[in-house]
Parts: C-alpha cells; structure tokens; sequence
C-alpha cells in the first residue's frame, strides 16, 4: 500500500498575486460589447425566466442617449391605449 504524502498549501508567491490584483483591477472596469453581442442572451435569459437575472437587476449600465431616446419612446407609444 502506498503511503499518501501531506501536502503543505502556501500562499502564491508576490508575482502570482500582483498578477492576479492585475486582473481583478481589470474587471472593476467594466468590458465593452455591443449590444448585438449581448442583446440575444439577455433575450433568451428573460424568456427562461433565468434567476440569475435578479442578481444584476440593480447594477447600472451606461447606454448611449440616442438609444435612450428610443427606449423612452417606445416605452411611451407601447403603454396600453395609447
């Protein structure tokens, strides 16, 4: 029978974690896509009535002002009798 050795975990060493700090810095700004990219998975997601979808419900999004022109309006035109 094999003996099983014990193995010591210690922290990554000062490059890993400066690395690592690197790349969480990274994603606190945030990622470009367009909306194409996007817009059919958040569709799809709605439609699943994914829960996951909850979890971002308060996060704020930067859109540009013609699209929220658009939003506003078609929010406007599509209330029931209107």
């Amino acid at each position: 029978m094999a003996m099983r050795q014990l193995r010591v975990y210690t922290e990554p060493d000062l490059k890993v974690r400066s690395e690592f700090a690197a790349v969480e810095e990274r994603a606190d700004e945030g990622v470009r896509v367009t909306l194409g990219e996007i817009l059919p998975l958040l569709a799809d997601a709605v439609a699943s009535n994914r829960t996951w979808l909850s979890d971002f419900a308060d996060d704020e999004i930067t859109i540009s002002s013609d699209l929220h022109d658009v939003l506003q309006a078609y929010r406007h035109f599509r209330r029931p009798g209107a």
